[in-house]
């Protein structure tokens, strides 16, 4: 089942956020099993919204990726996110 999650980092920047998509996503475009991704600056900080074929696909690229890279990025962002997920029950593209 497909599904959404949300990141937000409060006190987060355009300039955090671009330090670390450039380090954990690939230079080709999303990773692997991320279909959708949609990020900006919110009142507080910075929220990330993200759409995965799975929960396993999510949990191979937080795992993966993103654990062991986020605390050797200079200039990203710092701690951890308040995260909010849920399975897709209805998804509505163009």
């Amino acid at each position: 089942m497909a599904l959404l999650i949300t990141h937000f980092w409060p006190g987060g920047t355009d300039a955090q956020y671009e330090a670390t998509v450039k380090v954990v996503h690939p230079a080709t475009g999303l990773p692997a099993g991320q279909r959708y991704h949609a990020a900006g600056p919110t009142e507080g900080g910075y929220l990330i919204a993200a759409v995965w074929d799975s929960k396993e696909a999510f949990e191979r690229f937080v795992q993966q990726a993103l654990l062991p890279a986020l605390p050797t990025i200079e200039g990203g962002f710092a701690g951890a996110p308040q995260e909010r997920t849920c399975e897709i029950a209805n998804l509505v593209t163009a």
